[in-house]
């Protein structure tokens, strides 16, 4: 069971194949990250054993979702990957459907669309599971930036962007594979604008290590597991080498 409409998916996969334009500030930095050698293999091999852990977990989510509504366990969506190359992704339901079709907007912390069982799954970041098939895939990486939906908008009423492709180190956090986790999901405030998130999706991209993968691997599986996030804000790894 899922959420999609033909149409609609058909007109982002449209929009999201057109080539962006990068922003002159973004020229020299576009492909600028380079991914380790053994970054695809590695993650792959995780996927792998993850899902097959993470089975019976995986069956009692979909029960939950399902129990909740019944509605569908499942969301198909359309995001935009590498160099804007549109992939489908699954997750685990988390939202009610959104009232306007096509056009798609960031949830914050207290968003109505939110289900009973889709606060629990995104606290413990539980939702993006079904996502280790994009990894196997090669489409994502366990680590990047968020894979952003085509034609999403930003919600904070105070910046001066309204197209995602307008904001400052998009064409930058395109530059590499999308992650199930990375340094903005795990450190930026929910609620920050996007052109302060994708400030942390650029520190990404120019630090990108296997010493910072596994590192921000660890802290995601503490955060599954606990429930508890690491202080919002500017890491301290950062802090101390500026």
């Amino acid at each position: 069971m899922t959420i999609t409409s033909a149409e609609e998916a058909r007109q982002a996969q449209q929009h999201a194949l057109a080539p962006p334009e990068a922003a002159p500030s973004d020229a020299r930095a576009v492909g600028g990250g380079r991914p380790y050698r053994l970054k695809w293999p590695l993650e792959a091999a995780l996927a792998v054993v993850g899902l097959a852990l993470l089975l019976p977990l995986c069956l009692l989510i979909a029960l939950l979702v399902w129990l909740e509504d019944r509605g569908p366990v499942f969301v198909h969506q359309i995001r935009v990957g590498r160099l804007g190359v549109p992939f489908n992704v699954i997750k685990f339901r988390t939202m009610r459907p959104e009232r306007v079709p096509g056009v798609h907007r960031q949830a914050t912390a207290n968003d109505s669309r939110i289900t009973r069982v889709g606060r629990l799954l995104r606290a413990m970041a539980l939702d993006e599971i079904p996502q280790l098939l994009n990894v196997i895939r090669g489409e994502m990486s366990f680590v990047g930036p968020r894979a952003l939906l085509p034609r999403e908008i930003e919600v904070d009423p105070r910046s001066r962007y309204h197209r995602i492709e307008d904001v400052p180190n998009y064409h930058v956090r395109i530059s590499v594979r999308p992650g199930l986790t990375g340094l903005a999901q795990v450190y930026a405030p929910r609620d920050i604008s996007r052109q302060k998130k994708f400030k942390y999706d650029a520190l990404y991209v120019r630090r990108m290590s296997l010493w910072l993968d596994l590192r921000l691997i660890a802290l995601s599986i503490f955060i599954s597991l606990t429930g508890r996030w690491p202080r919002r804000g500017r890491p301290q790894w950062q802090r101390r080498t500026g």
